[in-house]
């Protein structure tokens, strides 16, 4: 449903997300988001030019949050580098079709449904999911003396 792109843009912002206010260098976005390096420079761009993203060359330069997790969305993020496409009109363009047909207008409303649902989703709430599986990361576990579990993010 999602493209490569947009993906790979929500991995981005994710990580980044993890440490707001971080500056992370290219090499290191593509080897904590499994994005290769190619594909990784458009993605970056793509989210620097709809201001979710900044950037700092030289060194200690890389990539930044340009808002808070917690007022960035994941639509926001998706519409920021391939939007959802909504219909609007009839795709086959009949003229007889001044509405959208049975069949477009179900269509159109799952789409409004997932806006709705990614729309719903900061980028913060993600990060901090009740889940035991930790975004982007390999949770490596192990058991101290005192029996405290400990997790470390790689």
């Amino acid at each position: 449903m999602l493209s490569k792109t947009a993906e790979y843009a929500l991995r981005i912002v994710t990580w980044l997300a993890g440490a707001p206010g971080r500056v992370e260098p290219a090499d290191r976005l593509a080897e904590r988001t499994k994005i290769p390096r190619r594909y990784l420079q458009k993605v970056l761009q793509d989210l620097v030019a709809c201001n979710l993203l900044t950037s700092r060359s030289g060194p200690g330069g890389g990539y930044t949050l340009v808002q808070d997790p917690a007022q960035i969305t994941i639509l926001d993020v998706v519409n920021g580098v391939d939007p959802l496409q909504r219909i609007h009109h009839c795709p086959l363009g009949l003229k007889s079709h001044t509405t959208l047909c049975p069949l477009h207008s179900e269509l159109d409303r799952a789409y409004a449904a997932v806006e709705a649902a990614f729309a719903s989703v900061t980028i913060q709430a993600v990060i901090h999911s009740a889940s035991e599986t930790v975004p982007l990361c390999e949770a490596l576990l192990s058991q101290p003396e005192n029996g405290t579990e400990l997790v470390s993010l790689s």
